[in-house]
């Protein structure tokens, strides 16, 4: 190969390699678009789990709340009525 056959394919070269690493650039890009929405997807789908679970928890505390006042209310009937049976 003589200088200028030699010159050309390194020009020719270079240009390759910069076009790939344009493509390579553009990849970049679009990979990190696709990470910013998965991650921002992850953070709004769990915000929205830990919004249900706190719901979930205020729920549970209620109803366990109420089942312990009708406990009472039983266990209040059932000596109310032990009274009244024993006072016959």
């Amino acid at each position: 190969m003589n200088g200028s056959a030699d010159i050309q394919y390194l020009q020719r070269r270079i240009q390759e390699l910069e076009e790939k690493v344009e493509q390579l650039r553009l990849s970049r890009r679009v990979l990190m678009n696709l990470i910013e929405k998965i991650e921002k997807d992850k953070s709004g789908f769990v915000s929205k789990l830990e919004k249900e679970n706190r719901k979930l928890h205020k729920d549970n505390y209620r109803y366990a709340k109420s089942l312990l006042n009708q406990n009472r209310r039983i266990v209040e009937l059932q000596n109310q009525l032990a009274n009244l049976t024993s006072g016959v």
